[in-house]
């Protein structure tokens, strides 16, 4: 669940940033290919199983969020920029923003129970 409300506080951020509208449709237009993305992670690494391992969930989930979100975003003609459909800047930016917090809640969260079960 925590990483469904990151992909969409990513794509809430990427719109303002570009001063795209605030509707929900365009909210689920840039949202949808990162949560398929997510969803197709998920499923491969069965994240359910150990919701807070950086490797191989954490990772897994991350690298194909991004992978298939890119993906689906250039077959659907979204974020084609001067006719280039994947601009480098989106991939590097969408790559550590989504690496930052799809990983960084789990490291967090896994720190602090490693904490408390030596406590």
């Amino acid at each position: 669940m925590i990483d469904i409300v990151l992909v969409i506080v990513f794509a809430l951020v990427g719109r303002s940033s570009h001063a795209e509208a605030a509707s929900l449709t365009g909210l689920w237009t840039t949202a949808y290919p990162f949560l398929a993305g997510w969803l197709v992670g998920s499923l491969v690494v069965r994240s359910w199983r150990h919701p807070l391992r950086l490797w191989p969930t954490g990772v897994v989930v991350w690298v194909l969020t991004v992978a298939v979100g890119m993906l689906l975003r250039v077959l659907t003609g979204q974020g084609n920029v001067d006719g280039n459909p994947l601009p480098l800047s989106f991939v590097i930016v969408a790559t550590v923003v989504l690496g930052i917090f799809l990983l960084g809640w789990r490291a967090i969260v896994g720190a602090v129970v490693r904490r408390r079960t030596r406590d």
